[in-house]
């Protein structure tokens, strides 16, 4: 990693460091309030990850002058699952007037919305990114947040707490068949002007 970076990589780095710290710290507050043996798994899995993600950062930042790749680790979401579809009499939902009413809908809810605000922050910031090596973790990190996302969204969705509504069939396929592949012979007649207009150049 370079020893500088730029003034706005590194303003990116720390909104997205104290993002986790927020992160780590929200997710300790929801631990009393799981019931679900499941639930209080992934929920102490990803924090721990979530805190060796921080560390790695933290410390790729402390030892900019290290040779060699940092990286972070890679979570590894369950591709085995099928999501349920469509609405199964969904039960109203409101804020709680009481932190005692907080409950594992609440707390998965509350885990997914950190990722996802992760994910963004993460991506973006890397976009921003001059050093490939900041980038690169800033990357995976996303990743890492949008897998992290998946695994409480498919917890959510098999206790129903998160369904997907449907399309009726008809509308969905007029909508997904508005679009169509372009021809090969266009992408062959683009390539050539391109040729030509470099030639002339």
């Amino acid at each position: 990693m370079n020893q500088q970076l730029g003034a706005h990589e590194l303003m990116e780095v720390h909104e997205v460091l104290t993002n986790s710290i927020n992160k780590i710290n929200h997710f300790q507050m929801l631990q009393p309030y799981c019931q679900d043996p499941q639930l209080k798994n992934i929920l102490q899995n990803q924090l721990n990850f979530i805190i060796n993600e921080y560390n790695s950062i933290v410390n790729l930042l402390n030892n900019r002058t290290t040779t060699g790749n940092a990286t972070v680790g890679n979570t590894r979401p369950n591709t085995n699952f099928s999501p349920t579809y469509g609405l199964r009499n969904p039960s109203p939902v409101q804020p709680n007037t009481s932190i005692n009413q907080m409950d594992d809908r609440d707390v998965a809810s509350a885990m997914l919305g950190c990722h996802k605000t992760s994910a963004t922050m993460k991506m973006h910031a890397a976009l921003e990114c001059a050093d490939p090596q900041l980038r690169n973790i800033l990357i995976q990190g996303a990743k890492n947040c949008a897998d992290q996302a998946y695994e409480i969204w498919q917890y959510m969705n098999s206790k129903g707490y998160y369904q997907v509504p449907t399309f009726k069939d008809m509308t969905a396929e007029t909508f997904t068949n508005v679009y169509q592949p372009v021809s090969s012979t266009i992408n062959q007649m683009n390539q050539q002007n391109i040729n030509t207009n470099y030639n002339m150049i």
